[in-house]
């Protein structure tokens, strides 16, 4: 399997993509066809630079990336991500050894949202991204809602003032008419 592509196959066309980097073809291969299984539509890079060029691509609701990777680490690629407006709220899980012991500290410094130290069951794995993508939807209809308010109270603003405009020029006249 080219780790940069899925079957189209193999793709379900609805569902949250996941993106999953990892330089281990077998182990991104596997990762790729059991998530897909899950219903993901799953997007895969061998590396952290190709997996930033495949977000500005194609997106992605969900990073899940190996910690250990060359000439960027999940760590950068963490960081990047964060860096950048449009993908901050996006999650990112990154994938670690047990014999990489400050791994995780690194990867919450750079803003990982989970760390999955390896060997991991794939069940769990799992329910780590539903919950993680469940919480990206929760996010993402609060700041729908609260644009949706801020939205109504630049319209009531607008309606107030035209309103205080209306009751100047009425007041006007009235004083107006009272003097005549």
């Amino acid at each position: 399997m080219d780790p940069d592509r899925t079957p189209e196959a193999a793709v379900p066309r609805t569902g949250p993509r996941v993106l999953v980097v990892s330089p281990n073809r077998s182990h991104l291969a596997v990762l790729a066809r059991r998530l897909s299984g899950e219903g993901y539509r799953i997007v895969a890079a061998e590396n952290g630079a190709r997996a930033l060029t495949e977000l500005s691509r194609t997106g992605a609701d969900l990073v899940l990336a190996e910690l250990v990777m060359e000439p960027m680490s999940g760590t950068d690629l963490a960081r990047a991500i964060r860096g950048e407006t449009g993908w901050s709220d996006l999650p990112v899980m990154l994938i670690s050894g047990r014999a990489e012991p400050n791994g995780a500290v690194r990867a919450y410094a750079a803003g990982a949202d989970d760390v999955i130290l390896k060997p991991f069951h794939f069940e769990v794995l799992a329910a780590k991204i539903e919950r993680r993508l469940a919480n990206a939807r929760t996010l993402q209809s609060l700041r729908a809602d609260v644009a949706a308010i801020d939205a109504r109270a630049a319209l009531r603003a607008i309606e107030l003032g035209e309103l205080r405009d209306r009751f100047y020029a009425s007041e006007s006249e009235r004083r107006k008419l009272a003097t005549a």
